[in-house]
């Protein structure tokens, strides 16, 4: 267990030290996210902060390979790994390019069939009041194509707040270290521990730089990443299980972005428009609306998912009905600050209504002077 956390603590550390290098980076190239209508920066931000987040998940599993007596270097590890850097360097590229959604996608399912390819697929699924069904070769090949790529796209879709996508990889990877550890299990599931904790070391890290106000963004070179070793670490860790709760965990850890796809989708098809078409109608981007700033925003999107990766955990190793009445509680505070952003703004978020009407009165003024 101690190589786990020194693994952890390496992608922290080297996180810490490589995103301000990445920054430099970032603006040597151009990528530069500038401000626009559909986002809520303010200020040219560099982008490209997924190359510091790579690194040192580079480093975090490269120390444990080499020093704890844990590790097997297997062709699982190796094909996430593979996918890993496949992934990253087509949202690298795109950070600096911007590629259209056809290279992208293809990126995205290059990295998922080096994955299958390597070993890391669904085999069986346990559908509850359906029992487990083994899949053929050909099956379990598409299915976990399909599962890596919507795992990628939802941790891309999600990172539209400073701090945001970083903040619920990182309670998602906890989550599912501690359901990995706690299963047991054989070297397969050493990598998937392995990988869910040195993701949340590199996106811990990554936190400092990232959280509002935000210096560096990770970029979809970050976020396609994190997507894929989430998606990665489900199957490995958490889908070979025969359990019958095992395919409620993760998608219950990962309710939100999952939620917040889905309802993109919706929306984006019942209006006749591409699923790629970008708007500002996203969950977070609705909690700014009714009153939250950017912290509380995410802060509030972080709760929720740590009570649901919390929920998904306590499905798996506790029965006590107590529990679940503890979670009902915490649910019910969470949604009053949700539904409530007054209850955590206070003066703060008056001074800043009074602010945003003030700018409108001046923007009033200046459209009326421009007429005369």
């Amino acid at each position: 267990m101690t190589w786990y956390f020194v693994a952890a603590g390496v992608s922290l550390v080297a996180v810490l030290g490589l995103t301000p290098v990445a920054r430099v980076v970032a603006r040597r190239f151009g990528a530069i996210d500038v401000p626009e209508d559909r986002k809520v920066h303010e200020k040219d931000t560099p982008t490209l902060g997924g190359l510091a987040i790579y690194l040192g998940i580079l480093l975090g599993t490269g120390v444990f390979v080499l020093f704890s007596s844990q590790s097997y270097v297997r062709s699982d590890l190796l094909g996430i790994m593979m996918g890993a850097t496949i992934v990253f360097i087509f949202g690298a590229i795109d950070d600096i390019h911007t590629l259209g959604p056809l290279p992208k996608l293809f990126g995205q399912i290059l990295a998922a069939g080096v994955l299958v390819i390597m070993g890391v697929q669904i085999e069986m699924l346990h559908i509850p009041w359906v029992g487990v069904i083994s899949l053929s070769p050909e099956l379990s090949a598409v299915i976990s194509i399909i599962w890596v790529v919507a795992f990628i796209n939802i941790i891309n879709l999600i990172d539209g707040l400073d701090g945001l996508a970083a903040g619920i990889t990182f309670i998602t990877a906890v989550s599912m270290f501690i359901y990995v550890v706690k299963s047991g299990g054989g070297t397969a599931s050493t990598n998937a521990a392995l990988i869910s904790i040195v993701l949340a070391g590199a996106t811990l890290g990554f936190l400092v730089y990232n959280f509002y106000p935000a210096s560096i963004f990770m970029g979809d070179s970050g976020s396609m990443l994190l997507g894929f070793l989430l998606g990665a670490v489900t199957i490995q860790g958490v889908l070979k299980s025969i359990a019958a709760v095992a395919l409620v965990i993760p998608l219950l850890a990962l309710a939100i972005p999952i939620l917040d796809t889905g309802m993109a989708i919706a929306r984006r098809a019942l209006r006749g428009k591409p699923i790629t078409h970008a708007d500002k109608e996203h969950i977070h981007h609705r909690l700014l609306n009714i009153g939250h700033t950017q912290w509380q925003a995410v802060l509030i999107l972080y709760l929720w998912t740590a009570l649901l990766c919390g929920t998904s955990l306590a499905l798996k190793f506790y029965s006590a009905g107590k529990v679940y009445w503890i979670i009902l509680v915490i649910a019910i505070g969470i949604f009053a600050l949700t539904a409530f952003p007054r209850l955590v703004k206070g003066d703060n978020g008056k001074g800043k209504h009074r602010a945003k009407r003030r700018r409108s009165k001046e923007r009033e003024a200046d459209e009326v002077g421009g007429a005369d």
